[in-house]
C-alpha cells in the first residue's frame, strides 16, 4: 500500500486522530462540509420528488454501502443473483464498470453464456461477475437506466441487480440493500475527504430496506434481527467472509481446499480496496506470508509488475504466489519460474440466513 493510502486509512479509521493525522484532518474538514452540503441537497431533491428517478419495467434491487472501500458488495451481488436464479427469476446484473475502457452505457460483458469483453474493457468487478454467474447477463455503464432497458428488452430479464448503486439515485429501485462493515461501519464518522463516508449516515440508513453487516467474526446467527430507524423497522442480516477454494495454475488448474495453504511459504499480492482483510484471511488459513504486496484498488497490472512479483517470489523461495479472484481475472498472462500462481476464492457466508434474506428480498419486489 502506498504511503498516501496508509495516511488516509489511518485518518479515516483511527479515532481519535493522532500525530500527523490531526493537522491533515483540520485541512480536510471544510471540504467535507462542502461535499456534505452538496450531497444533502441532492438527496433532499430526490426525496421531495423535485428530481424524478427513472423507473424500469421490472423490479430493481440496489446493493451498496456508505463508505469508500470494500464491504462485500460484489460477493453479495453474486449471492443475490444466484439466489434469485434458483427461485425461478431471470436476473441481470448492472455495474458501473469502474476502471474499464468502455465509457458508454449498455456494454454487454456477458449474455449469460459467453463473455464478450475483457477486464480491461469492462472493469475487473464486472469481469469477475461474468465469470461466476452462468446464465446471468452482466451489463456495464454509468447510466443504469440504459443498461437496464437493454437487459429487459434483449435478454428478457425480470429483475435487475445493481452492484454498488446505493448512491445512484437516478434510477428508481424497489429494494435498497445497504452493507455495513461489522468492524468499522462508519469509520471516523466523517464525510469525504476527511472520512470514508459517501453520504450522511442517518438519512442513508433510513433509505435502506435491508441491512447486511459483513465481516462478522463469528458465523452468522440463524435469526435476523430488526433495526428501527426513524420509526421504521427493517431486517438486519449478518454475513462472514469465507475462503471456499484455492484454484491453482492461475485459475485454470484444479481446485483444492483453502486449508492447502497451511504451512506453505507464499507471496501474496492484491489490488482490492481492503487488502488487510485478504492478508488476515491468509494468516487465518495458516499460510507463512514471506511477502505481501498491495496495489491500488482496481489496478491493472503491467508486465513489469508481474515480472517483479515472479522475481521476488523466486528470490524469497516462495512455494506459491496467491491472489484474489478479483485480481485473477486480470492475470491470464502471468508466468512464474518456480512458484505456482493460485487464486483464493472468497465468498460471503450467510447460511443459515440466506433463505431468510432471499425471502425478505422477494417479498419486497413482489409487492
Amino acid at each position: 500500500m502506498t504511503d498516501i493510502r496508509l495516511i488516509f486509512r489511518d485518518l479515516w479509521y483511527r479515532r481519535p486522530p493522532a500525530g500527523r493525522d490531526l493537522p491533515l484532518l483540520m485541512c480536510l474538514i471544510p471540504l467535507s462540509w462542502a461535499y456534505g452540503a452538496a450531497i444533502a441537497r441532492r438527496n433532499r431533491r430526490y426525496d421531495a420528488g423535485v428530481i424524478e428517478a427513472a423507473r424500469l419495467p421490472c423490479p430493481v434491487i440496489s446493493i451498496g454501502n456508505l463508505t469508500v472501500g470494500g464491504t462485500g458488495k460484489t460477493p453479495l451481488t453474486m449471492l443475490t443473483a444466484r439466489g434469485l436464479q434458483a427461485r425461478g427469476f431471470r436476473p441481470a446484473v448492472l455495474s458501473r464498470g469502474y476502471g474499464g475502457r468502455r465509457s458508454g452505457s449498455g456494454n454487454v460483458v456477458s449474455d449469460g453464456r459467453r463473455v464478450f469483453l475483457s477486464p480491461e474493457e469492462c472493469g475487473d468487478e464486472p469481469a469477475l461477475l461474468a465469470a461466476n454467474l452462468p446464465g446471468v447477463p452482466v451489463i456495464t455503464g454509468p447510466e443504469r437506466r440504459v443498461s437496464g432497458l437493454l437487459a429487459v428488452e434483449k435478454f428478457g430479464a425480470d429483475v435487475l441487480v445493481l452492484d454498488d448503486a446505493f448512491q445512484h439515485r437516478r434510477l428508481a429501485r424497489d429494494v435498497d440493500i445497504l452493507l455495513l462493515d461489522a468492524q468499522t461501519p462508519l469509520g471516523n464518522r466523517r464525510l469525504l475527504p476527511a472520512g470514508p463516508l459517501r453520504e450522511p449516515p442517518r438519512p442513508a440508513l433510513g433509505r435502506a430496506h435491508i441491512i447486511v453487516k459483513t465481516g462478522v467474526e463469528a458465523p452468522p446467527r440463524n435469526v435476523a434481527t430488526d433495526s428501527v430507524i426513524d420509526g421504521a423497522s427493517r431486517p438486519v442480516f449478518r454475513a462472514c467472509y469465507e475462503a471456499t477454494g484455492l484454484t491453482t495454475g492461475g485459475g485454470s488448474g484444479e481446485t483444492i481446499p483453502p486449508e492447502g495453504l497451511a504451512g506453505r511459504r507464499i507471496l501474496a499480492f492484491t489490488a482490492i480496496a481492503a487488502p488487510e482483510k485478504f492478508r488476515a484471511t491468509l494468516t487465518a488459513l495458516g499460510a507463512e506470508i514471506v511477502k505481501f504486496l498491495a496495489f491500488p484498488d482496481h489496478y491493472f497490472y503491467k508486465e513489469r509488475d508481474l515480472q517483479d512479483i515472479a522475481a521476488t517470489a523466486e528470490q524469497l523461495r516462495a512455494e506459491m504466489i496467491v491472489t484474489t479472484a478479483k485480481d485473477g481475472v486480470k492475470l491470464s498472462a502471468f508466468r512464474a519460474k518456480d512458484a505456482v500462481l493460485s487464486i483464493l476464492q472468497i465468498g460471503l457466508r450467510m447460511d443459515p440466513d440466506a433463505d431468510r434474506f432471499l425471502n425478505a428480498l422477494i417479498n419486497r419486489i413482489s409487492r
